[in-house]
């Protein structure tokens, strides 16, 4: 059986980086599914009982007003109400689904598939607000701090490109993002795209 890749995360501090994670090396668990082909999942996607919840971690997040007002990111840039509801949000995602940029506005009832994916890029929670959980309406991977799909891109806009996207041409981050998905149980194909379909994406 072939060595697979876990990932470990290790949340930070309010006022510090969002999170790292470490790539090691061991044995595949039996209970997960195989890397097969396209349509198949491109990293093992952990079943029922092997599931973790990666938004369960230590996080000082602020919850009254007076706190989000005195809240500054590493950067020491505060945060706006927008933001901070499309924290509260993503929040409620649970683990196991995923949900796109454009059903967070509708849920919101404000702001644009834009806007927040500007508000998760500068996510300052992760992965206790569980940024990872959000994809493109087209159920492609979509972006991840700053990068965007099989393209390393700080704008976070996809380049173009004359060969089609796979999983081995994505970037680090992207990369991390389907490692983390995949921990949660949900998997992603080779090109990028959600496994399960519509049946994945949750609604508020």
């Amino acid at each position: 059986m072939p060595a697979v890749k876990p990932i470990k995360i290790t949340a930070a501090a309010q006022n510090s980086a969002p999170y790292s994670i470490s790539l090691g090396s061991k044995r595949a668990n039996p209970k997960q599914k195989s890397i097969l082909e396209d349509g198949s999942p491109v990293f093992p996607v952990a079943l029922s009982d092997t599931v973790e919840d990666l938004a369960k971690c230590a996080m000082d997040y602020p919850l009254t007003s007076a706190e989000r007002a005195a809240f500054r990111t590493k950067a020491g840039k505060a945060v706006t109400a927008h933001q901070w509801a499309v924290y509260d949000l993503c929040r409620t995602i649970p683990v196991g689904k995923v949900t796109t940029y454009k059903y967070m506005c509708i849920a919101l009832g404000e702001g644009s598939p834009r806007s927040v994916g500007t508000a998760l890029r500068n996510n300052p929670f992760a992965p206790f607000v569980p940024c990872h959980r959000i994809v493109a309406s087209n159920h492609f991977i979509g972006g991840f701090f700053g990068e965007w799909g099989s393209i390393s891109s700080t704008s976070g806009k996809e380049e173009k490109s004359s060969k089609k996207a796979t999983s081995d041409d994505a970037g680090l981050q992207c990369q991390k993002k389907m490692r983390m998905l995949a921990a949660e149980g949900v998997g992603f194909s080779k090109n990028g795209y959600l496994l399960g379909g519509e049946a994945m994406i949750w609604k508020k």
